[in-house]
């Protein structure tokens, strides 16, 4: 689920420099036309479109550079390494433009790095965050040189963490579940591209309802955002509202789920649940009342970012993770 001060990622033939209030007057905007000893077009396309972007997004230049590579067909890497002399593709201009209308670059590209994988995400399901790895930095932390059998994912949407969990650990099996049709289709999509599929299974469902058995590692992103908070605009107008909002507090699906956990758990497992910056006390609080032991983790920008729960009384603390 998105944080609420997010703002994710994460013409016809290029841009042209000058003011751009809109997506058409951009549309309209003059392809750059370097003299042979000049610069390349996609280069001054990509610096145009970086200054264009700086009012959308917190991260223009990479923004453009996904875009340009997308245009091309190629990844990112070898559109640095060797083409930022080519002409701009025609294609680049209505992508840009999407862009500038605030739709998500994942969306537009059809595709999203998260951990060791690349997923299909567009319309319907909620893009996957960098800071969503905390999760699975905190199994890590939690099994050490283990490993889980059984993973349970709850609010799987495309399988944005259990086939990374799956990636991470060979020989673990995993259950997915949302209540999201789109989500799950692109959630199957993902597991088949990734040759995963045989050790999966993705099942409609509202959270654990009518699951039994045990899991080692249940991993959990539920919405958690209040309803009346603001949120950017690409985020707002595009990502899924059920993926996002949890009540006026935006606690509404914690309080549905730490209930279901305890039986749920396996013994030395645990539970792992991404949290908004604010809701470590409250949510902390939910999880002890079930008999849990709770550790907080924080992501890369030092923000609370995940909460362990386990059955043992006392949790290791190991990189980032204090007690909750």
């Amino acid at each position: 689920m998105a944080e609420k001060d997010e703002k994710p990622l994460p013409f016809r033939g290029g841009v042209g420099v000058g003011k751009c209030g809109t997506p058409a007057l951009c549309e309209a905007s003059p392809t750059p036309n370097p003299s042979p000893e000049g610069e390349g077009r996609i280069r001054l396309a990509l610096a145009a479109a970086t200054t264009f972007l700086a009012s959308v997004s917190e991260t223009p230049r990479l923004d453009a550079e996904l875009l340009m590579a997308h245009a091309l067909g190629i990844a990112r890497e070898q559109l640095l390494l060797n083409r930022l002399d080519s002409a701009t593709p025609h294609s680049f201009g209505p992508l840009l433009a999407r862009r500038l209308a605030h739709e998500p670059i994942a969306y537009i590209t059809g595709a999203r790095a998260f951990w060791t994988i690349e997923l299909a995400v567009g319309p319907g399901v909620l893009v996957p965050r960098a800071d969503s790895e905390t999760l699975l930095d905190a199994a890590l932390a939690h099994f050490g040189k283990g490993a889980p059998r059984r993973i349970l994912d709850l609010g799987t949407g495309p399988g944005t963490l259990l086939l990374a969990a799956l990636d991470q650990w060979p020989g673990a099996t995993g259950l997915g579940i949302d209540a999201s049709p789109d989500a799950l289709a692109y959630a199957r999509r993902n597991a088949a591209t990734l040759g995963l599929a045989d050790r999966v299974e993705f099942q409609a469902g509202d959270w654990a309802t009518g699951l039994d058995g045990r899991f080692d590692l249940i991993l959990a992103n539920p919405p958690y955002i209040g309803t009346d908070e603001p949120l950017p605009a690409e985020v707002r107008a595009h990502e899924p509202g059920m993926a996002l909002f949890a009540g006026a507090d935006g606690l509404d699906d914690y309080r549905r789920i730490a209930p279901q956990l305890p039986a749920l758990l396996a013994p030395g497992g645990a539970a792992i649940l991404e949290i908004g910056s604010t809701q470590a006390p409250a949510v902390t609080a939910l999880l002890v009342a079930e008999g849990f032991a709770v550790a907080l983790r924080h992501d890369l920008g030092g923000n609370p970012r995940a909460l362990v729960a386990t059955h043992s009384a006392t949790i290791a603390v190991t990189g980032r993770e204090t007690n909750a």
